[in-house]
């Protein structure tokens, strides 16, 4: 009798720079049932999803990272290796501009794991060099540049809902130029041809949550024909996307503070969405700015 072939399990491999999140990603993914490890050695992984067919597992998270040292030219054979098998396996890049990762360092006092007697700005550099071909090959990028950590969690845990769709997962984001456009989003759409309710007084101190400045921003025809024809839009992308295995997708609404506009048509957009059917995770990034 030929022993049967094991079932297929989702394994994301997170990977990225140091101080980028990788231990905000895997908790936030350990917070929705799948099983972390840490800084596995990555040789290990056709084993660990053998165990995990005899625990019943069919969720795994690891963190993959610079501490591989010599082992990090083993991780492209590897990851084939286990995608052959018939795993569905993805590999999640984290990124952060060298500003960000030098302040982060700098406010928790940490040595950086590739310069632990040399400047933080070397250790980036080597890092940088040392993950270069895991950059590349990754299936998805997260810069968390501009994210805190329950921003940072709330966009993995959208990526990897276990929820099923027809679709990608997606989301949607109010933003404001003021502070920049996200650089997550794959759709970025400008709503700053609308009138603006900060300019009238007895808005100005609210938001679109407020159903005053939410009807002020969608009780209007161009609002309307506007949203109408994002749906068309992404009525028309969507399939697309899925064809050529894109499995998340980020529509970015922004206007100049991230509060009255964008938000009152992100939030429209979203029930639209969600009405239609897809798996939509909302997310007002700068709402709360001053």
């Amino acid at each position: 009798m030929s022993t049967p072939s094991p079932q297929s399990k989702q394994i994301v491999v997170i990977t990225g720079m140091s101080g980028s999140g990788k231990s905000t990603a895997i908790r936030a993914l350990e917070d929705v049932n799948f099983f972390c490890i840490d800084n596995l050695p990555i040789l290990l992984l056709p084993k660990l999803t053998e165990l995990a067919e005899v625990g019943h597992v069919d969720r795994l998270a690891l963190v993959v990272d610079a501490r591989e040292g010599v082992f990090l030219h083993a991780v492209p054979r590897v990851l084939a290796e286990v995608r052959r098998a018939g795993h569905q396996l993805e590999v999640l890049f984290l990124d952060a501009s060298d500003e960000s990762l030098m302040r982060r360092f700098s406010e928790t006092r940490r040595r950086h794991p590739l310069a632990p007697d040399g400047s933080v700005a070397d250790g980036i550099r080597r890092e940088r060099e040392a993950l270069r071909d895991l950059r590349e090959m990754a299936d998805q990028l997260i810069d968390s540049s501009t994210l805190n950590v329950h921003d940072l969690k709330r966009l993995v845990q959208g990526r990897f809902s276990a929820a099923p769709s027809s679709g990608p997962s997606l989301s949607v984001m109010s933003f404001g130029y003021r502070y920049g456009v996200p650089p997550q989003a794959d759709l970025v759409l400008d709503v700053r041809f609308l009138p603006n309710p900060y300019f009238i007084p007895e808005m100005k101190g609210l938001t679109g949550h407020h159903p005053q400045v939410a009807a002020y921003v969608l009780d209007r025809e161009e609002s309307q024909s506007f949203l109408q024809k994002v749906e068309e839009l992404c009525e028309f992308l969507f399939p697309r996307y899925q064809k050529e295995g894109k499995a998340y997708l980020t529509i970015a609404l922004g206007c100049t503070g991230g509060k009255h506009r964008s938000v009152a048509m992100a939030h429209e957009l979203h029930r639209r969405l969600s009405q239609a059917g897809a798996r939509v995770q909302l997310w007002d990034r700068d709402v709360e700015k001053e």
